[in-house]
């Protein structure tokens, strides 16, 4: 059963990265919605990783000067 590949995989399939090209696939349509699962889960995963993580502080967080 082979599902209609939406406008948005089949534009992501035409402009694969030349690394991704390089790795060679037989179904570049299947590698692109691959990719764009990955992505669309990568932007739903809350936690940030450590070094990229922003902590938000306010003003009454700092240490008063002179302590």
């Amino acid at each position: 059963m082979n599902e209609p590949v939406s406008d948005r995989v089949q534009t992501r399939a035409a402009h694969l990265l030349p690394e991704e090209r390089a790795a060679g696939s037989d179904d570049p349509e299947m590698q692109a919605e691959q990719i764009l699962k990955d992505s669309e889960a990568r932007e739903t995963f809350d936690e940030s990783t450590p070094d990229l993580r922003i902590d938000h502080r306010q003003s009454t967080d700092t240490v008063e000067p002179g302590t």
